[in-house]
């Protein structure tokens, strides 16, 4: 048990979700942060698939990685890759298909997510499976956070709803509030976002990010 969560281990983990994250350190996955964050719903169903798809997609790989011909490993990762959003796309319709409807081609195009094959290229094929697992879900949830964040902040202030319950009371309205219609659009997306950046930067600003 102590192998597993060993030291390299952990780090392959936290790593992601904080010093290492694919968003506000590498700036990777920046695409599907704009386009599926207007509702906090599809964020969720977003974050949801591409951490799983991250997590298995390592693990494939990691547990073949030595049976791989040097100069098709990229093939075989787009391969494996596509299969996994294959079957997750299909699952996606089958149950929650007003979602997959929101959410449109972008759940197809985590084929050519840069995070998957980042990771894949950067850790699954030099490392172990339980260790590429951890990393895969680690990158995951890190580009959760700020996949979620940016919804919440959109879909509260573009229209006081959060899953679509009206959240911000009539009351506060009549004194005259209104909602901000730039939240519902891709622009306010990048600002937030480059917010979010600044702020994780400004927190690690005593490391070498």
């Amino acid at each position: 048990m102590s192998k597993m969560f060993s030291k390299d281990n952990r780090e392959a983990f936290f790593n992601a979700l904080n010093f290492n994250n694919p968003i506000a350190a590498q700036v990777l996955g920046i695409c599907s942060a704009l386009a599926v964050t207007s509702q906090l719903k599809p964020a969720i169903v977003m974050s949801f698939c591409v951490t799983c798809i991250v997590a298995l997609s390592n693990v494939i790989i990691s547990l073949i990685r030595k049976t791989i011909p040097n100069r098709i490993r990229i093939i075989i990762q787009l391969v494996v890759v596509a299969a996994l959003v294959t079957i997750v796309s299909i699952l996606l319709k089958a149950v929650a298909y007003d979602v997959s409807v929101q959410l449109s081609v972008y759940v197809g195009l985590i084929i050519t997510n840069c995070i998957l094959m980042g990771r894949l290229e950067a850790f699954a094929m030099m490392n172990g499976p339980w260790s590429s697992f951890l990393d895969g879900i680690g990158n995951g949830l890190g580009y959760a956070a700020f996949l979620i964040s940016v919804g919440f902040v959109r879909e509260l202030f573009g229209s006081g709803c959060l899953f679509g319950v009206k959240i911000i009371p009539d009351c506060v309205y009549s004194w005259g509030y209104v909602d901000n219609g730039m939240m519902t659009m891709p622009a306010m997306a990048l600002i937030i976002l480059g917010c979010l950046i600044a702020l994780h930067r400004y927190l690690n600003k005593n490391k070498d990010i």
